[in-house]
């Protein structure tokens, strides 16, 4: 569903990825593992699209996404991608099913028609009391289920998330965790996912351990 061929990338002198293969099937959750500096979230955006390799070749079922650049790429990254973040980056101004409802309406769509989307996912996900709240109003365990609903919306061919419970204390983590099976498990969903956390790695069908740039 995914690959990534002979990836390499370079941030001046530094070479972080040296030269990496990946493949992703539909409906997997795969974490990747490694010390800091290892190329983890670099790979992580070369293959979401946030980042250009300076060699390789990144392919999404049959769309070869390295060979797209500004709107079409927009476009191919909102339709297809989701993307969960550390720091949740919601919009402060906006209430939680605002927030969830915006890649939605980017991407053109009627925006009754999101909002119920929004409306649905968010009780999925235990938020249902908290769909008129602003993102301060929130604990950091609900913040990061409005992003994980927000990273839903569009039903996205694979979500992307780059240590998703690096900022939640343990319980809310687990919680996280539980969630990510639980959406596989209910709708194929597809997981790649950069942690540190040693007990959600070990929930996934595979692990990637890198190490210097490279899958080891």
């Amino acid at each position: 569903m995914l690959t990534g061929k002979n990836i390499h990338k370079r941030y001046g002198t530094v070479e972080v990825l040296k030269g990496v293969d990946v493949e992703i099937q539909k409906g997997e959750v795969v974490s990747i593992v490694g010390p800091s500096g290892s190329g983890k979230s670099t790979l992580l955006h070369i293959l979401g699209t946030l980042d250009k390799a300076d060699l390789g070749e990144v392919r999404m079922n049959e769309t070869a996404i390295h060979t797209l650049s500004g709107k079409k790429l927009a476009a191919f990254r909102n339709k297809h991608i989701g993307f969960v973040f550390q720091f949740h980056h919601l919009l402060p101004e906006f209430t939680a099913w605002e927030n969830v409802c915006i890649p939605g309406w980017l991407a053109g769509r009627k925006k009754a028609e999101v909002k119920e989307k929004a409306e649905k996912l968010l009780i999925m996900l235990g938020l249902s009391q908290r769909m008129e709240n602003k993102p301060n109003e929130m604990s950091g365990g609900e913040q990061q289920r409005v992003a994980v609903a927000r990273a839903l919306i569009n039903n996205p061919d694979i979500v992307f998330a780059d240590e998703p419970t690096g900022n939640l204390d343990s319980g809310n983590a687990k919680e996280l965790h539980q969630l990510f099976f639980d959406l596989r498990n209910k709708f194929n969903q597809t997981f790649l996912i950069v942690t540190h956390n040693e007990d959600l790695a070990k929930l996934s069908d595979r692990v990637l351990y890198m190490k210097d740039g490279k899958i080891v």
